[in-house]
């Protein structure tokens, strides 16, 4: 969804015209898969991060636009709420410069924005949700000011035909109605890319989706939403709510959600993207002029526009991406599932974790998803989402354990042999992997130490909820700013 597109009334005639073509694009994207060259040789990873803009009281700033021409950098983009904005960090090797290198690029990326920001009377934080985010900040107003927002937010209340129920028993309750779906904008990720071979894609992808519960649990950081303390994630049942397309009657007779972790394994790439198209209706059925199949005949490589655009509106926790670039056509897999900050530190190593972790699982005689079904893969995501490091899931050969546990004694030695297999040696290993393991021995993570410090604060200072959530963001954002991992901040 980061392409732009025209504000459009949309026909039946569109709407048959684009199906007609996305089963065009499927069909080409099938003979690449058979006959092209994909892109694998040098695989690379990448890196996105959505951030909130607050003002001086922690608050926050409905002011992304003013912001991005601060920064002017086209790394820098808009997303769904004006007080959110997105970068995208330049892919790389994973090798390359090492992670110090890395970690380099994406603090000076972030300090030069923040001080422009700043120039403008805006502050960025990494975080899950924010938590002086109210529900007056998230109606139709709040929508950023790109066409494509107002669009989307037009096709999907038209697709339900009645406002959106959100409804979410945690620790304590939420139960509201939006308008808009601007509640999504409260939803701030991390999102880790990776590009693979086709051949090797299926394996990745069910790697992921069978770690997708692991991750969530160890890297929780959006504990509050709209003044009540939820899940230890609510970013995923909030974004599966916010951008629901279904009404209750349509839920009950078994309809996919756009949100969606899926429902079985797969043995190609062209499992996802023909999921898409089946089971999917168009939210914005945008034609491009290309002819895939004269573009593939004539030797050159197709955008498949129509595939990649509705792809885009389908929001699956790891998402199947195929793009074009200079040296040709790829795939790479798009982990979704985890949740901004709470420093640089930490991001670094939940990546090094899931990429290590991933490439191990790959590599083992029986994979784990040749031993755990897909419903109980699906299902440790929202139990760790829940219960964030104090999960307990369900692993092959162990059953259902703390995920620390989980962790500690099985899953990050794999994380440091997979690693090691891609190319990186102790010494840069051990301080990535080492802030996971920390996180497990002391139990605590970015969720943890915001619930700890607002009830710290509503019984020893004696504040209301929403001064003390006001003053932890504040608190959050210094030592965000420290880069000292999140497990190692005191509760003041």
């Amino acid at each position: 969804m980061g392409r732009d597109v025209p504000a459009l009334v949309f026909t039946r005639e569109d709407r048959r015209r684009y199906r007609d073509k996305m089963h065009t694009c499927l069909d080409v994207l099938a003979q690449m898969l058979r006959e092209s060259g994909f892109e694998s040789e040098r695989p690379q990873v990448g890196m996105e991060i959505e951030l909130n803009l607050v003002d001086d009281d922690g608050r926050p700033a409905m002011r992304n636009t003013e912001v991005l021409q601060a920064i002017a950098d086209p790394a820098w983009s808009t997303e769904l709420g004006r007080f959110n904005l997105e970068i995208d960090i330049p892919p790389r090797e994973l090798t390359t410069g090492g992670p110090g290198a890395w970690e380099r690029t994406i603090r000076d990326a972030l300090n030069h924005a923040q001080e422009r920001a700043a120039a403008v009377g805006a502050h960025l934080i990494m975080i899950g949700i924010l938590p002086t985010l109210g529900d007056r900040d998230v109606g139709e107003a709040a929508l950023s000011g790109d066409p494509r927002y107002r669009l989307l937010n037009e096709q999907i209340f038209a697709a339900r035909g009645e406002d959106l129920r959100i409804r979410v028993d945690g620790v304590e309750r939420l139960a509201m109605y939006a308008d808009a779906i601007t509640p999504e904008a409260a939803c701030t990720s991390t999102q880790f890319h990776l590009q693979v071979a086709p051949r090797e894609f299926p394996d990745y992808w069910n790697a992921a989706q069978a770690v997708a519960g692991v991750q969530t649990a160890l890297a929780a950081n959006s504990p509050f939403l709209f003044g009540r303390e939820l899940w230890r994630e609510t970013r995923i049942p909030l974004f599966e709510q916010a951008t629901d397309t279904r009404p209750e009657e349509i839920k009950a007779q078994g309809v996919r959600p756009r949100v969606w972790f899926g429902e079985r394994w797969i043995t190609s790439v062209f499992d996802l993207f023909e999921e898409n198209v089946r089971y999917f209706p168009a939210l914005l059925p945008i034609c491009d002029e290309e002819d895939p199949q004269e573009v593939l005949d004539r030797g050159g490589v197709p955008e498949l526009g129509e595939l990649t655009l509705h792809n885009g509106t389908i929001y699956r926790w790891n998402r199947p991406v195929y793009a074009v670039t200079a040296s040709g056509p790829h795939l790479r897999i798009e982990n979704r599932v985890l949740p901004a900050g709470p420093t640089v530190a930490d991001t670094l190593a939940n990546g090094a974790f899931y990429y290590g972790l991933t490439r191990a699982l790959v590599d083992e005689d029986r994979p784990v998803w040749t031993r755990m079904s897909f419903a109980v893969a699906e299902e440790n995501l929202h139990t760790a989402a829940r219960d964030g490091i104090d999960a307990r899931l369900y692993w092959p050969g162990v059953g259902e354990v703390p995920v620390t546990e989980l962790v500690l004694r099985r899953l990050l030695p794999l994380a440091h042999q997979g690693l090691e297999l891609a190319g990186l040696d102790a010494a840069w290993r051990e301080p990535l992997l080492g802030v996971i393991e920390q996180r497990c021995v002391t139990g605590r993570n970015g969720a943890l130490w915001q619930a700890e410090t607002v009830h710290h604060l509503e019984k020893n200072a004696g504040l209301d909820r929403q001064e003390a959530l006001r003053r932890m963001t504040l608190t959050y954002m210094d030592y965000m700013h420290l880069n000292a991992p999140a497990h190692t901040w005191p509760v003041e």
